[in-house]
C-alpha cells in the first residue's frame, strides 16, 4: 500500500467557478490531476486531501465535485479547508461521500499500517496575523489537534505509523516550531501533510523536516498538479 497526497483542489465540476484566472498552472488541473492519479494510484492505495476541495457552499451542490472522487482509484481521505463551506456537519458530509472516501474532523482512522488523524487548524499568529481574535481560534485548534492525536493514539495497537493532516500549515513562514509541532512531536507523529498555500511558495515550505518529522505541502498548484507520494 502507498500513501500519496494532493490538495487544493478548488473543484466546480459546473464551471461557475473556473481557476485558470489564477494563472496557467490551474487550466484544465482537474484532468491533469485526474490523468496523473490514474497512472499512480491503485485500489490499494490511499490518497489525502488535505482541504479545499471545492467552491460549492451547499452540500447538495458538492455532489458532482465528489463523482471526481468516485471516477478515480484509491482509498481517499478528506479533511476541511478553509474554503469548504459546503462541510457544516462531518456527520452529513459522510452521508454523502462515495465509496472509499472518508472524512476527518478531529478523530482518526486506521488504515492497513497506517494511521490517519487530522484537523483543518488556523494560521499560527505573527505579524500582521497576531491579533486577539487569531489567537482564540488558533488556541482552540491547539485543542482540537490534540484531540486527533488522542484518537490516533487510541486506535495505534500495533506501532501503526500516525500520518497527521490539517489544512494550514502547522508553523510560521520562517518555518519556526509552534504548537502544532510540538504536539506532533510529542505523540510520535510519523509524516505531517498540510496545504493551503499558494503562488509564489518557499522552496522549503515544500518539504522540510522539524525535529526528525517530515512535512510535505501537497497544494496542487504547487505540485504542478501531481500527487506526491508521502509514504
Amino acid at each position: 500500500m502507498k500513501v500519496f497526497s494532493i490538495s487544493d483542489l478548488h473543484l466546480d465540476i459546473n464551471n461557475s467557478k473556473p481557476m485558470d484566472i489564477f494563472g496557467p498552472v490551474w487550466h484544465g488541473h482537474e484532468n491533469k490531476i485526474a490523468e496523473d492519479w490514474k497512472e499512480k494510484v491503485s485500489a490499494e492505495d490511499v490518497v489525502i486531501l488535505a482541504g479545499d476541495y471545492s467552491w460549492a457552499m451547499k452540500l447538495e451542490d458538492v455532489v458532482p465535485d465528489f463523482q471526481f472522487l468516485a471516477d478515480l482509484p484509491g482509498t481517499k481521505i478528506l479533511i476541511r479547508g478553509n474554503h469548504d463551506f459546503w462541510w457544516s456537519s462531518v456527520a452529513r458530509v459522510r452521508e454523502k461521500l462515495p465509496e472509499n472516501t472518508f472524512a476527518l474532523q478531529n478523530d482518526a482512522i486506521k488504515i492497513g499500517e497506517y494511521i490517519f488523524c487530522g484537523n483543518r487548524g488556523w494560521l499560527i499568529p505573527q505579524g500582521k496575523f497576531d491579533t486577539e481574535e487569531n489567537r482564540k481560534l488558533y488556541a482552540r485548534e491547539v485543542i482540537r489537534l490534540e484531540l486527533s492525536l488522542k484518537a490516533a493514539k487510541k486506535l495505534q495497537t500495533n506501532n501503526e505509523k500516525i500520518i497527521f493532516i490539517t489544512h494550514y500549515p502547522p508553523f510560521n513562514n520562517k518555518i519556526e516550531p509552534s504548537e502544532y509541532t510540538r504536539l506532533i512531536e510529542e505523540y510520535g507523529v510519523y509524516k505531517v501533510v498540510f496545504a493551503h498555500l499558494h503562488g509564489y511558495i518557499n522552496p522549503k515550505m515544500i518539504y522540510n523536516v522539524i525535529n526528525d518529522v517530515p512535512y510535505y505541502l501537497t497544494s496542487c498548484d504547487a505540485l504542478k498538479n501531481c500527487l506526491i507520494q508521502i509514504d
